[in-house]
């Protein structure tokens, strides 16, 4: 099966096998191949309102690859999910028949509660034993940030997606290089408010282990590792402080992107984001009262697959 997840920043392949049967519930997808672009197809979209013309193009020459290596795989499955920045377009019908020209099939755009759903079923599927449930999982993605909170056993009992993703406030409020004081507290603000709704949303301050999804989530357990390369080895499952996330976050703050460009993990798409990624990771720790984050690198890319099976 193939699994494509597009979102405001990045689009992402997964080409995988279902496990044998006897391997059990628990048992995670046999990759074969997992790929990601930074495309910044949400580019401008909070300002416009529209999905920018160059941005669609940086994603048809990512999907045509893509496409080509799933014909290639043989896969004979395939479902692509489109999130945030192409609910929020007034031209989305643009990127959906670019899709299905370049892919074969159309993309699914997802809702945020849908969205939400598939980041928690394969964000949860072999967790380690230490991870206590009811578990809250949070997806911090370009344009939103998802919020589930759920079992394994029972599945989600709520979930929301608000409208904070690392592009969208760094697009809002960060426009300095490196961002001035004021500008952090107007984001920090922004982010603090769209968390209180979410939490009181769904019954997060319940959940007695933090799941932490997507690149912010992943770079900022890298930096606070002090990775010399981005090892997803080491990255996936790992826990990190809130005083670890706090000091990383005060650090990407305080630098301009060339210098964040100078971390052997970061991704040079992400430099100019993941100071506001961090920042919302952060205040979500802060609000839901979390002493520390489990990191995740199987995510909503995950769950689509999943729902091929």
């Amino acid at each position: 099966m193939a699994a494509i997840d597009c979102g405001t920043n990045s689009i992402r392949l997964l080409i995988a096998d279902l496990p044998e049967a006897s391997a059990g519930e628990a048992a995670p997808l046999r990759d074969v191949s997992r790929r990601m672009e930074i495309v910044r197809l949400g580019q401008g979209v909070d300002q416009t309102g529209m999905l920018a013309p160059e941005a669609i193009e940086r994603t048809r020459v990512a999907l045509a690859d893509y496409a080509a290596e799933i014909e290639k795989s043989g896969a004979d499955r395939v479902r692509m999910c489109a999130t945030s920045a192409s609910r929020d377009a007034s031209n989305a019908a643009d990127f959906r028949a670019m899709v299905e020209r370049t892919l074969g099939v159309p993309p699914e755009v997802v809702t945020g509660d849908e969205e939400a759903r598939l980041s928690f079923t394969g964000a949860v599927r072999g967790l380690p034993a230490d991870a206590e449930p009811p578990y809250l999982v949070v997806d911090i993605g370009g344009g939103s940030t998802e919020f589930v909170v759920g079992t394994r056993a029972e599945g989600v009992r709520g979930a929301i997606s608000v409208d904070i993703g690392c592009v969208r406030m760094t697009e809002r409020h960060l426009h300095a290089d490196p961002p001035t004081p004021a500008q952090i507290a107007a984001a920090e603000a922004d982010i603090a408010a769209a968390v209180d709704r979410a939490l009181a949303a769904v019954p997060g301050r319940e959940a007695a282990t933090l799941v932490g999804l997507a690149g912010s989530v992943t770079t900022v357990v890298a930096l606070a590792q002090g990775l010399r390369e981005y090892d997803p080895s080491r990255i996936h499952h790992a826990r990190i402080s809130y005083e670890q996330v706090a000091e990383v976050t005060a650090d990407l703050l305080g630098k301009s992107s060339e210098q964040r460009l100078a971390y052997p993990v970061m991704h040079p798409g992400r430099a100019d984001v993941i100071g506001a990624g961090a920042l919302v990771l952060r205040v979500i720790m802060e609000r839901a009262g979390m002493p520390s984050v489990v990191a995740s690198e199987h995510d909503i890319l995950d769950g689509i697959a999943w729902s091929l099976a």
